[in-house]
């Protein structure tokens, strides 16, 4: 099974640009005009699933609540600690998540559109290598 998690945005280069140069994914392609949206692909090559980014005419309307965030687990310690780096540098809050758990083992920062992502050590190795 293929995993594709879509979502529209007002702001594609900005959503773009934080998912590649903050987060560390890659652009896998993209789309111009395709039905009246614009669109990027966005993850990391040879994996079985990818984020889809779109932008249209129509306004994004992002609803949820302050327990909805999606959980990355950088592979070692070194790119969890190569995210946080660029947080900081950046200025990226770290804002507290509604569910202890999170607090206690991740960081939970807000994309652009405002969806919460926690970026968690639990599954990191402390090299490739291991």
């Amino acid at each position: 099974m293929f995993l594709r998690v879509a979502r529209h945005t007002n702001d594609l280069e900005k959503i773009e640009n934080f998912y590649v140069e903050i987060l560390g994914f890659e652009r896998l392609g993209g789309f111009e005009n395709h039905n009246n949206y614009d669109g990027v692909f966005i993850g990391k090559p040879g994996l079985d699933w990818h984020f889809e980014f779109t932008k249209s005419k129509a306004t994004a309307k992002h609803t949820f609540d302050e327990d909805d965030a999606m959980v990355l687990y950088p592979k070692t310690i070194a790119d969890y600690d190569k995210i946080l780096n660029k947080l900081t540098q950046l200025d990226i809050a770290v804002i507290p998540s509604l569910n202890p758990f999170w607090n206690e083992n991740g960081k939970m920062i807000q994309d652009p559109d405002g969806y919460r992502i926690v970026i968690s050590p639990l599954k990191a190795v402390i090299s490739e290598i291991e």
